[in-house]
C-alpha cells in the first residue's frame, strides 16, 4: 500500500532577533536557517492496517503526511502509494485517498454542509449511485442527520469534525489520513469519531494513517506505532510492546472486610489505607500483580480487587525521554 524509502524534507526559514532595529535591519539583509523536517524517513504500511504516527510538535508528522498526499515535494527520496507517486500523479492519486486536518476544513463556511459535499462529489466524480449510497451510509454512522442541512458556521466543534470524515470518505477512499481528528472534542464526540475509524477499517478494509497527540485515539485504534523525532523514524512497532516495556508498576486497589491493621506486602508499597479499603504500587520486577494479590487474600477478606496500569501518556512520555525528543 505505501512504500517510504529515504525521504528528507527540509524547510528554509527566515530568523531575526527582537528589536526594532533588528526588524529593520532584517529588510535590507536577511538572514535564513535550514530546518530538516525529514531525514532519511522510510517505512512501509500494508493494505488495512490502522498506523499511529505519534512524536511531539516539529517532529515531522504533518510533514510526512503531506509527502504521502501529494502536497509536497520531498528533497530526497522515494515515496509510493498504491504504486503511485503521490506528487507526480495528484489527480489520480487523490482520488484513491481521504485526508482530515483537525485544524483545517475542506467544507464551505457559509453554505449547509449538504451543499459542501455535492460539490466534493462533482470534484471527484463520484457516480450517482455510488454517491447517495455513501452519503445514506455516512450520514446514519456519523449521526448527520439533525445536521446535514446547517451552515458549518452553524456547527459544534464536534459536528463539524464529523462532517470533514464524511467529506474525506465521500468518494470512497482506500487510504485515510487523519491529522488530530478529535482535536477539541468532547468525549462523546470522540468516542463516535473512534468507532467509525474501527467501522470503515474493520467492513471497508480503509487503510488508516493517525497522527495525533491524543494516546488515548492511539490504545484505542491502532496496534502499530511509528514514533518520530526530529526528522527521523525512532520505533516501529506494537503498541503492545512498549506497554510491556515501561510498564513495570502497576496500582492494585483492595477493598475487604473491616481490618484496622495496615498490611504490608514484599516487592510493593503502600499507597494508602483505611480499614477497608488499601491501594498498593506493585514493581512487577520483583513481584507479580497475581502473587501480590494472593498474598493479600491470605491476610485479608477480600471484597473486591482492582488493578490499574499507568496511563498510555506516561509510557509516551518515557519513550520520548529515552530518545531525548
Amino acid at each position: 500500500m505505501i512504500i517510504v524509502e529515504g525521504l528528507s524534507k527540509s524547510f528554509k526559514v527566515a530568523k531575526r532577533s527582537a528589536g526594532v532595529g533588528q526588524a529593520v535591519r532584517a529588510l535590507f539583509h536577511r538572514e535564513y536557517d535550514w530546518v530538516e523536517a525529514l531525514h532519511e524517513v522510510s517505512f512501509t504500511i500494508a493494505p488495512g492496517e490502522i498506523v499511529g504516527y505519534i512524536g511531539p510538535n516539529g517532529a515531522g508528522k504533518s510533514t510526512t503526511i503531506k509527502v504521502m498526499s501529494g502536497i509536497l515535494v520531498p528533497d530526497r527520496g522515494r515515496c509510493t502509494v498504491m504504486d503511485r507517486t503521490p506528487w507526480l500523479e495528484r489527480i489520480a492519486h487523490v482520488k484513491n485517498i481521504g485526508v482530515v486536518f483537525g485544524q483545517r476544513t475542506q467544507l464551505w463556511w457559509d453554505v449547509p454542509v449538504i451543499d459542501s459535499l455535492e460539490m466534493l462529489r462533482d470534484i471527484y466524480d463520484v457516480p450517482p449511485k455510488e454517491y447517495r449510497a455513501n452519503l445514506k451510509r455516512l450520514t446514519e454512522a456519523l449521526e448527520l442527520d439533525g445536521i446535514i442541512d446547517t451552515p458549518v458556521r452553524q456547527l459544534s466543534l464536534g459536528q463539524r469534525m464529523r462532517c470533514e470524515i464524511a467529506a474525506a470518505l465521500l468518494h470512497g477512499p482506500k487510504l485515510l489520513f487523519l491529522d488530530e481528528p478529535t482535536i477539541g472534542l468532547d468525549a462523546v464526540s470522540k468516542i463516535a469519531v473512534r468507532q467509525f475509524i474501527k467501522t470503515i477499517n474493520g467492513e471497508k478494509q480503509v487503510t488508516v494513517i493517525l497522527t495525533t497527540h491524543d494516546m488515548n485515539d492511539i490504545e484505542a485504534l491502532a496496534r502499530r506505532i511509528l514514533l518520530i523525532g526530529k526528522g527521523r523514524i525512532l520505533y516501529d512497532g506494537n503498541l503492545d510492546e512498549i506497554k510491556h516495556r515501561f510498564t513495570t508498576r502497576k496500582t492494585v486497589t483492595v477493598a475487604f472486610r473491616e481490618h484496622p491493621q495496615t498490611v504490608l506486602i514484599p516487592g510493593t508499597t503502600l499507597l494508602s489505607w483505611t480499614a477497608e479499603r488499601a491501594a498498593y504500587s506493585v514493581d512487577t520486577l520483583q513481584a507479580s500483580v497475581a502473587e501480590t494479590i494472593a498474598a493479600l487474600s491470605r491476610q485479608l477478606d477480600l471484597v473486591d480487587v482492582t488493578v490499574d496500569a499507568p496511563p498510555v501518556e506516561e509510557l509516551m512520555a518515557q519513550l520520548y525521554q529515552e530518545y531525548r525528543i
